[in-house]
């Protein structure tokens, strides 16, 4: 065989070779010209500003479209439809009403006789021919435990409505939930004023159409949600229709605006979300939505659960949550509620009803529970769903499948590069903890940034400016990922395996490693884990045309079928986490004091981060000079934390951002076991909402002698404060106590009275009758001394099983007799002649019909206009027996 000189890598080499190593010498020659095809760094900006023009130009303008509302002129032409025009003119009259409190005239008269004019109207204009409307007007009394407390009530209120076709003969029913009651102080057009006007345009749109159906619809306007949930337990446990009723859709607010989410569905019963899905024109529903909520961490609750947990009813939990700066403050006005919020609710709310009513699952729905349910949205254009159970199967599989397929990838890899399969496994393990030391760094920094802040009593700075989240949080989290490998891959100087492949094998850890969590958190019960699915499916598509067109083999080529697969994801996972963002960053304005905000709001940011851009980041790397790119994200960071300390930066803005202050004007007296008065003082009892606690005040209210009543709570029953509810009995130890000079004037005084003292026939136990009489708002506390237990009482003997003191929240509505009561007492000597308990009455004048004295109202007015005062009057008084 004839042998030749050939050049290799372009110079004249002298050795003679065999002309079998021409083909190797050849391939040497290409793999060294892969080393030398990166792109220009001045390319690194515009692409990363690309993902920054999709968020602004596609996420942002779809998170906040609705649709234009229809008015009253044009309702000829829009026969059967919603029409937002009228709910907004019933919402501006339910607004004047003013704040409607349980227990005041404006909502046990002014708002009852409002819905009730309301309904008497639709039944005038309705079908009388197809259809029958029943009113019932339930006023109810009951008591069941809520969390630390005895949820005790009295009178409140619900106006229920039956609609049925007359042809129907079902005994089966849809559940349509709403509360027309408030918070002190608020006007309430978002919460919940506008799913109560909705409700009604959705029964008056069904009941001037001629479509029928097959199952009646229970549309119930409850009277005492914000008390805690106490009406929708009244009409669950007592009501004559309430066993008819089948499945349930719960309408609340926790904002005021924009598009109502989907945040619980079911449980166990998938049927459901096959009806949202087929019935909403524009959806908005979310899995992760639903876990978050249920894990306890945020601070609301719904009347969803009383339904479910005391009816058993499966249903849909939905929710207006966007601004949720003016939920429960004088600023929840029906002015900044777009129409269109009104059109695009009533349209789903309006569609879900006649599907719901007509559906075959809602005669039995027992016969159709098939597990939890995996659903979400895209953009609010479809859902998607499935039960838990093919969510593991699905998830299981492109897991597998994304780790097979980058198993493929680095034998192709290593046949190309020349080595053994062993030579890249041993290189693709030092990546992979290389980049799983990224993923740490990832949510560390972001989190070190909130730490540091909140340190510097700097919290909350995003709580207004919500885009300093960008520099704050999500470029230290890009940063973090990006770091242990991007200096590798710039002093690695393995000739064997070349660049291109190297930030190949950084895809593939990154893939790894969201397999791996991926099906751990699925086998464990997380729902959510198919945020993880939907990243690895894209790029596994991704790497599928990677290798059948051999581009995995071309220098960098490979990273365009890696960016394009990468944009579905980036827009879903941006969309979501700022929808997310927007529904979470007011809530940490009434969070408490005890957690540090920014710690929640940085990691979920990092979470969303790292789903979005997680595979987009490290490509960087296919640029020139990756380091001096690299450095753009320390600098933002630094730049916007200078903003962030800056005024700009300051949390609040008087009516859009403010500050929530809860504070009481308190006189509490502490009553001896003879009667004798130890302590008779008054004052201002805060509770305060969020991070920075009483520091924005400093400098226009004279808080001087504030303190923190940490100690008290140690000498005290319930820290000798007028505990509330189950909120304030929580946050109790972060209260502040600041001294009063001048008495408060009461609106009035409780009277508890003793009836009676009779010790058993056994001499083992006592009991004591009391009376008691008071406002519309009643705690009552009992402590019992050394060596005594409380044996029996007149509330839920279950609730003695926790330990004392145990607290008893009673409230009255339409009726407001005295309360009688006894509690029943044992102890070890059977002496009942000495001192056995204490005795707590919190009594609360909630409701603005009662008027402020003089004083208080002087000392609110010191509040800045940043700030958002929910007060009111009360008494605590101390009594041993």
């Amino acid at each position: 065989m004839s042998e030749e000189e050939v050049k290799i890598a372009g110079k004249d080499v002298g050795k003679v070779v065999a002309p079998d190593e021409e083909q190797v010498a050849a391939d040497e020659m290409t793999y060294h010209k892969k080393q030398a095809s990166k792109v220009p760094w001045y390319f690194a900006p515009p692409f990363l500003l690309f993902w920054l023009a999709l968020i602004f130009a596609v996420v942002i303008p779809i998170f906040f479209s609705l649709p234009t509302g229809l008015t009253i002129e044009n309702e000829a032409s829009n026969r059967g439809k919603f029409i937002a025009e009228r709910a907004e003119r019933i919402l501006a009259d339910f607004e004047k009403i003013g704040p409607k409190v349980v227990g005041s005239h404006a909502n046990e008269n002014h708002t009852v006789q409002f819905l009730l004019d309301q309904l008497g109207a639709i039944k005038s204009v309705m079908r009388d021919d197809l259809f029958d409307l029943e009113v019932d007007l339930q006023v109810v009394s009951g008591a069941y435990i809520h969390w630390t407390m005895v949820n005790m009530y009295q009178g409140v209120q619900n106006v229920v409505v039956r609609f049925r076709s007359k042809s129907s003969t079902s005994e089966s029913y849809l559940l349509i939930n709403s509360h027309f009651d408030s918070k002190p102080g608020s006007p309430a057009a978002g919460d919940d004023g506008t799913m109560v006007v909705i409700m009604l345009e959705t029964l008056r749109v069904l009941a001037t159409t001629s479509q029928t159906f097959k199952h009646p619809i229970i549309f119930l306007f409850n009277g005492a949600e914000e008390n805690p949930l106490q009406a929708s337990h009244g009409f669950i446990t007592q009501h004559k229709w309430a066993t008819n009723c089948k499945a349930v859709i719960n309408l609340d607010s926790a904002g005021s605006g924009n598009r109502e989410i989907l945040f619980q569905s079911g449980p166990n019963h998938p049927w459901l979300m096959n009806i949202y899905r087929t019935s909403v024109k524009r959806s908005f529903a979310s899995t992760f939505a639903e876990e978050i909520f249920q894990s306890g961490i945020l601070p609301s609750d719904t009347d969803f659960r009383i339904f479910s947990n005391y009816g058993k009813l499966p249903g849909l939990d939905i929710a207006h949550s966007y601004n949720g700066y003016v939920y429960h403050t004088k600023f929840d006005r029906t002015d900044v509620i777009p129409r269109g919020t009104l059109q695009t609710t009533g349209d789903n709310i309006l569609a879900m009803a006649r599907t719901f009513s007509n559906s075959t699952e809602l005669k039995d729905p027992s016969r159709h529970v098939n597990g939890h349910t995996v659903f979400y949205d895209f953009f609010g254009y479809f859902v998607v769903y499935y039960t838990e159970a093919t969510g593991r199967i699905l998830n299981t599989c492109v897991a597998v499948g994304a780790v097979i397929l980058i198993s493929i990838s680095m034998y192709l890899m290593a046949a190309d590069s020349f080595v053994s399969i062993g030579y890249i496994l041993r290189l693709f393990l030092l990546i992979f903890v290389l980049h799983l030391l990224g993923w740490i760094l990832a949510f560390a920094l972001p989190a070190l940034m909130a730490t540091i802040f909140d340190s510097a009593d700097q919290s909350l700075t995003w709580f207004t400016s919500k885009w300093l989240v960008l520099g704050l949080y999500v470029c230290p989290t890009l940063l973090g990922l990006s770091t242990p490998t991007l200096l590798y891959l710039s002093i690695s100087r393995n000739d064997k395996v070349s660049q291109p492949y190297r930030l190949q094998l950084v895809d593939h850890a990154h893939t790894l490693i969201l397999a791996v969590i991926c099906i751990g958190l699925t086998y464990v019960g997380i729902r959510t884990s198919y945020f993880l699915m939907i990243p690895l499916l894209f790029h596994a598509i991704s790497m599928t045309i990677n290798m059948l067109t051999t581009l995995d083999k071309k220098a960098y080529y490979w990273s365009i079928f890696v960016i394009l697969g990468q944009i579905i994801p980036f827009l879903y996972f941006t969309y979501l986490f700022h929808a997310f963002l927007c529904t979470l960053m007011p809530m940490m304005g009434r969070f408490g004091t005890t957690s540090n905000p920014d710690l929640y709001i940085s990691l979920l940011t990092a979470l969303g981060t790292m789903l979005s851009m997680g595979y987009l980041i490290p490509l960087l790397n296919v640029f020139n000079r990756p380091k001096l790119v690299f450095l753009i994200l320390p600098v933002v960071t630094l730049v916007f934390a200078f903003i962030a300390m800056s005024q700009i930066g300051f949390p609040y803005r008087p009516k859009t951002n403010v500050e929530r202050v809860n504070l009481m004007e308190v006189q509490r007296v502490f009553y001896e076991y003879d009667g004798s008065v130890s302590r008779n003082e008054s004052g201002y009892y805060f509770d305060f909402q969020d991070r920075r606690k009483h520091q924005p005040l400093e400098a226009r209210v004279d808080i001087e002698d504030l303190y923190y009543v940490g100690d008290d709570c140690d000498k005290y029953m319930m820290c000798g404060l007028p505990i509330f509810n189950h909120r304030t009995y929580k946050s109790r130890r972060q209260a502040a106590w600041l001294p009063r000079e001048v008495p408060v004037t009461l609106p009035g005084k409780p009277r508890l009275t003793l009836l009676n003292k009779n010790v058993s026939l056994s001499s083992e136990s006592v009991r004591f009758e009391f009376e008691l009489e008071g406002p519309s708002h009643i705690s009552i506390f009992v402590q019992p001394l050394e060596k005594v237990t409380v044996s029996g009482w007149s509330f839920l003997s279950d609730y003695l099983r926790n330990q004392p003191p145990f607290h008893v929240y009673f409230s009255s509505g339409k009726i407001k007799t005295p309360l009688n009561f006894y509690i029943d007492l044992q102890k070890e000597s059977s002496d009942f002649n000495e001192p056995l308990m204490q005795l707590g009455i919190s009594a609360h004048w909630v409701s603005f019909e009662h008027e402020r004295d003089a004083e208080t109202q002087k000392f609110l007015a010191t509040f800045p206009p940043y700030s958002y005062v929910m007060e009111w009057p009360s008494s605590y008084e101390r009594y041993i027996f």
